[in-house]
């Protein structure tokens, strides 16, 4: 067979791969409709009980994302580098989120999850990878899991109350407004932790990794982005001290979790101040800082130098660290909100659940659509700016690889990215969210991109 041939029919398998692919997805797309038109169903019902204080909450989201990246210059590429030319790659999740509250103070939550597709070049190439609703699973076919199921206890510490809404994973009641929090079970640490009011959330807000969370914090997580550990959070007034003890994978970026005390495991300690500038309730800001401290069988960047074809992987040992700070401001004036966030870690070993970034600073505003009587809509601008060590630079340098980024050497530069997305509220219950990332320096090579990304995400919650 000649070999004009042979790429022919290698380009039309890969066509008919991807239909088929997108034919599956279509498929689970109209059945997780289905299941939202029941919980749809569900939620009509409860509106029928008139009474403050309910027992469930029932709720239900799908996120459906189609996303490309344009060709862009690429004079050489190693095993982890963005592939200069490919087709569209898209990703979906559908949720459920279920809550219940057995006893006073006392609150169960689970949420089954299914999530499939594929991101692009199989999830490589860029330390702030630009779709956060993918994971660095391997197979792309849809597969149900769980992703969160915990038990929290509240013990109140005053008689001050609050409604509280019927919401995600969030029970409509009268509350204590201060109180003890202990939560054990699976969760994702980003659900109490370094969360930020207009850069949290892949499904509604910015898609780009190291905008949805703090590229600096290598949290850990298994590949799906959840953990089992205990929560202990205090509320009162305008504070909230939290802290968190958790296990970490058994292998970089890896789906097994482990706790082995002081050889593995992972903490967290944030404060948060609420109303930090008040002025009136749309204007005001919200800070959040945290230290953290992973323990984990992590490779040394030093160690992994030593050799002439560095491997992290052959230097692993138990005991070894990774340390950092975080930081947000939230700020609101009125239908104009601005964000900053900052976050680092020492970079001397190697990265272990997140993505390949020792230090992320961000900022970016947020317009509400009320400004142009769109109510529900918003239109959103971010920068980020992700920088790796010294001793991490040069190990790519020299040809080493991590879990994500490589390009077999390197002519180093920050990864700077910039996000704009517009979100456009149809209905009540579905959100377009048309979105384009630049990227200049994608995996910190200089000698790569700039690159080009559009997506269009379709998100659905009832």
């Amino acid at each position: 067979m000649k070999l004009g041939c042979i790429k022919k029919c290698s380009k039309t398998h890969n066509l008919k791969d991807e239909l088929l692919s997108l034919r599956r997805m279509n498929k689970l797309f109209r059945l997780t409709l289905f299941l939202l038109l029941c919980m749809q169903l569900s939620a009509y019902a409860q509106k029928t009980d008139s009474s403050v204080n309910k027992k469930f909450s029932f709720h239900a989201q799908a996120t459906l994302i189609p996303q490309y990246h344009f060709d862009f210059h690429s004079p050489y590429q190693g095993t982890n580098s963005l592939l200069p030319d490919e087709p569209v790659r898209t990703s979906f999740t559908g949720t459920l989120f279920m809550a219940y509250k057995p006893f006073s103070h006392t609150y169960i939550v689970f949420d089954p999850e299914v999530a499939g597709g594929k991101g692009l070049s199989k999830t490589l190439g860029i330390a702030g990878f630009p779709n956060g609703e993918i994971y660095r699973v391997g197979d792309p076919k849809p597969e149900p899991y769980i992703a969160r199921l915990y038990v929290e206890q509240r013990f109140p510490l005053s008689r001050a109350t609050d409604i509280v809404d019927d919401d995600i994973n969030q029970v409509q009641e009268v509350s204590s407004k201060d109180y003890i929090s202990i939560l054990a079970g699976k969760f994702s640490l980003t659900d109490i932790f370094g969360n930020a009011d207009f850069s949290d959330d892949p499904r509604t807000q910015f898609l780009n990794w190291s905008l949805m969370g703090l590229g600096g914090w290598d949290y850990p997580a298994n590949t799906r982005g959840y953990n089992l550990g205990v929560i202990l959070s205090v509320y009162y007034h305008n504070w909230v001290f939290s802290y968190a003890n958790t296990a970490v994978p058994t292998e970089a970026n890896g789906h097994d979790l482990q706790w082995k005390g002081s050889k593995a495991m992972g903490q967290v300690f944030e404060v948060e101040k609420d109303s930090l500038f008040y002025k009136n309730t749309t204007h005001f800001s919200t800070l959040r800082a945290g230290i953290f401290m992973n323990l984990a069988r992590m490779g040394s960047y030093a160690e992994a130098l030593k050799s002439d074809t560095p491997d992290i992987t052959q230097s692993r040992m138990y005991g070894r660290s990774k340390k950092g700070y975080y930081i947000t401001l939230d700020n609101t004036l009125g239908n104009f909100h601005y964000f900053f966030k900052d976050s680092w870690n020492d970079g001397a070993n190697e990265t272990w659940a997140f993505t390949e970034i020792d230090a992320s600073a961000s900022a970016g505003v947020q317009l509400d659509g009320k400004i142009w009587k769109r109510n529900s809509d918003k239109l959103a601008l971010a920068y980020v700016q992700n920088n790796i060590s010294d001793l991490h630079r040069q190990y790519l340098a020299k040809g080493g690889y991590g879990f994500l980024i490589g390009d077999g050497k390197l002519n180093y530069g920050p990864e700077q990215i910039t996000e704009l997305y517009y979100s456009l509220a149809v209905g009540h219950h579905l959100v377009i969210s048309p979105d384009y990332q630049f990227v200049i320096n994608p995996g910190y090579n200089r000698d790569r991109g700039p690159v080009h990304i559009v997506a269009l995400r379709l998100h659905i919650v009832f």
